[in-house]
Formats: structure tokens, C-alpha cells, sequence
């Protein structure tokens, strides 16, 4: 056992394992590098940004490219600035595509990193109070699994106001990142 085989088996509980069955296009494999570079060259650009470990196009888990960022410390808690980088690296992988392929060649492979940049948004908002309009109030109360036909837009506890301004805090938390 040397360190190659340490780094290979690291590699493949942080990132996932390789799909070595998975065969890219030249095309596909242009597109995620496009992609991965985007994610690195902000996350890199940002003084509040956890450094760049490694960035590959080798399809992981159901990823077709990774950008992994390591923190140098163990870290309890995040800043808004800090959450607010998070965000903007994840649509790093996005406006790279937006600005080497054109607005109609954007791909669906930014999907998850719009779920998690969405995600990070609401929490600032309605579980961390980090918005500075609605404060620091809990507006998020754990409602586990939809069923039944309940809608995963109703809010408990809070009026059609309250969740409209929620809807356009987390639209101008998204909206700055990207634009950022």
C-alpha cells in the first residue's frame, strides 16, 4: 500500500467512485471542464472561499465532473460572506458555460449545484436569520417528508406576505450570487 492508493481511496469517499462505464463525448468533456473551471476560477477568486483540492472531469456518482474545495481548518460555523461564496461558486460552473457556450448551449449538468445554491439561500433566510429584512426569526419549522398532497410551496405559520418576502429575500440572495 503506497500513497497513491491512500489518495485514490480518498478520493472515492469525498468525490464518489469513478464510472469508468461511462463513455463522453469530446463535446461532453469540453462542456464539464468548461463547467469545473468555472466552479474552481470563483471559488479561487473569493478571499472567503475555501481553496481549490481538486477539479476533474472524470464522471463521479451521478456528477459528470467534481470540484472538490478543502477548508485549511475545521470550521463550526459560516459567515454570510462565507455562505454567500459557497453560493457564488456553485453558479461558477453555470456562467462559465453561459460565457464559452452562449445562453442556448448552457447545459442541465449546473442542476444540482442550483439546488444547493437555492438551498444555501433559504436557510440564510428562513433558518439562520441572515437576511437583514425579515431579521433573525426561524421561519422554517422541520415539516419532514410532502405527502398527501400537501404542497412543498405552504408555509406553516406564516402569512402570504411574510412568505412573499421570503420568496424575494432568497431571489435577491440568488440574484446577487449570480451576478457576483
Amino acid at each position: 500500500v503506497d500513497m497513491r492508493e491512500f489518495e485514490l481511496a480518498k478520493d472515492k469517499i469525498m468525490m464518489g467512485a469513478e464510472r469508468k462505464s461511462m463513455i463522453m463525448s469530446d463535446e461532453e468533456k469540453r462542456n464539464t471542464a468548461y463547467h469545473e473551471a468555472g466552479h474552481a476560477i470563483v471559488g479561487r477568486l473569493l478571499p472567503e472561499h475555501d481553496p481549490v483540492y481538486k477539479v476533474s472531469i472524470i464522471p463521479r456518482g451521478r456528477a459528470l465532473g467534481v470540484t472538490m474545495f478543502l477548508p485549511e481548518s475545521d470550521r463550526y460555523s459560516w459567515s454570510k460572506r462565507n455562505i454567500e461564496g459557497k453560493i457564488c461558486s456553485l453558479f461558477g460552473g453555470r456562467i462559465a458555460e453561459e460565457l464559452t457556450l452562449g445562453f442556448d448551449g448552457v447545459t442541465t449538468g449546473a442542476s444540482n449545484d442550483i439546488q444547493r445554491a437555492t438551498e444555501l439561500a433559504r436557510n440564510m433566510v428562513t433558518k439562520w436569520g441572515l437576511s437583514q429584512k425579515l431579521g433573525p426569526m426561524l421561519y422554517d419549522e422541520e415539516e419532514g417528508e410532502v405527502f398527501l398532497g400537501r404542497s412543498v410551496t405552504q408555509r406553516k405559520n406564516v402569512s402570504a406576505q411574510t412568505a412573499m418576502d421570503i420568496d424575494n429575500e432568497i431571489r435577491a440572495i440568488v440574484d446577487k450570487c449570480y451576478e457576483t
